[in-house]
């Protein structure tokens, strides 16, 4: 069993930068990580991903402004977000899981919210 805690959501205006981090309770290091988050009213949706092996994969959304990154040994997976913009606002979780679609590790998540 992992538990993750988010943190560094806030409030920021459009064009600043957040850093998110999640930390972890136990290994992640096997562990294929992942960001997501929620706007009101809006379905979740897959932010970023990176593998065990440290390749990583963006929505079209974030590409080129956003950068996730994980330190196994520091038990703790990252999300750099850069040129924000109010499209940005969201709940935004870490996850953790299998190489497949599992998911069965998740935050409690940490609010960002980009004025405009």
């Amino acid at each position: 069993q992992v538990q993750l805690v988010e943190s560094g959501g806030g409030l920021v205006q459009a064009g600043g930068s957040l850093r998110l981090s999640c930390a972890a309770s136990g290994s992640i290091s096997s562990m294929y990580m992942h960001w997501y988050r929620q706007a009101p009213g809006k379905r979740r949706e897959l932010v970023a991903t990176i593998t065990s092996g440290g390749s990583t994969n963006y929505a079209d959304s974030v590409k080129g402004r956003f950068t996730i990154s994980r330190d196994n040994a520091k038990k703790k997976l990252y999300l750099e977000m850069n040129s924000l913009k109010p499209e940005d606002t969201a709940v935004y979780y870490c996850a953790a899981g299998d190489s497949g679609s599992n998911r069965p590790y998740w935050g409690q998540g940490t609010q960002v919210t980009v004025s405009s």
